[in-house]
């Protein structure tokens, strides 16, 4: 079984509940959704990088000392060859974080399912892609799925400065999923430290009122918005 891979690096966790753990990251090349503001899209818009048998990307995994791996995209949940691949890290001791945008779901190894589901602002409105998106990026179904199979993480990337920052669309989304706030990360949108922390001091009355954590994106914050990083 083959993937196609856009990149592997080794870094730290920059967002969600495991933040600056030591990790090495797998992005998987190919998205069925096209998210307007996409920060990879190398691995989506134009999805790049060679086609690896699963064999091969296990035997460059598995040779670092790093325990934690991510699984990342583009959309893994895609692709079959991600259930394996889930199953050697296991076999070989790996800590595994999946970061998905919730629209497909697998049975597969996984310590922490890391869900983005995506909101009304990442529909890219007047371009070809804009109808199929919409239709795809929500299915309840999937994510029911996954919020009672796997521990696992809500992250929502919102615009405190927008008109609609979406807040209101989150609170909906959580009902309609029974969900628990104490999973859900709120965090800002933008691709430089001065844009993120202003937008920060915003969304922390937010999340202290609805019981969310107040997430970071870290590796923008040291490395800027960077591949690789």
């Amino acid at each position: 079984m083959k993937l196609r891979i856009a990149e592997t690096f080794e870094s730290i966790q920059g967002e969600g509940f495991w933040t600056g753990r030591r990790s090495i990251f797998v992005r998987l090349s190919g998205c069925n959704l096209r998210c307007i503001w996409c920060d990879t899209p190398y691995a989506s818009w134009e999805p790049e990088g060679p086609v690896r048998s699963v064999p091969d990307i296990l035997d460059e995994l598995l040779s670092s000392p790093i325990k934690d791996v991510v699984v990342t995209g583009g959309e893994p949940m895609l692709f079959e060859g991600v259930v394996p691949l889930c199953a050697g890290l296991r076999e070989g001791g790996k800590i595994i974080t999946i970061e998905t945008a919730g629209t497909v779901a697998r049975t597969l190894s996984c310590d922490l399912m890391s869900i983005s589901p995506k909101l009304r602002h990442s529909t890219p409105i007047g371009t070809d892609w804009e109808a199929r998106h919409e239709d795809l990026r929500l299915n309840l179904d999937v994510l029911r799925n996954l919020i009672t199979s796997y521990d696992h993480q809500l992250k929502f990337v919102v615009n405190p400065e927008h008109d609609e920052p979406g807040v209101d669309e989150i609170t909906e989304l959580l009902q309609a999923l029974n969900a628990d706030a104490a999973n859900v990360i709120l965090m800002p949108e933008g691709t430089d430290t001065e844009t993120l922390h202003r937008r920060s001091k915003l969304l922390e009355p937010i999340c202290k009122e609805l019981g969310f954590t107040l997430g970071q994106r870290l590796h923008i914050d040291l490395f800027g918005n960077t591949r690789g990083t």
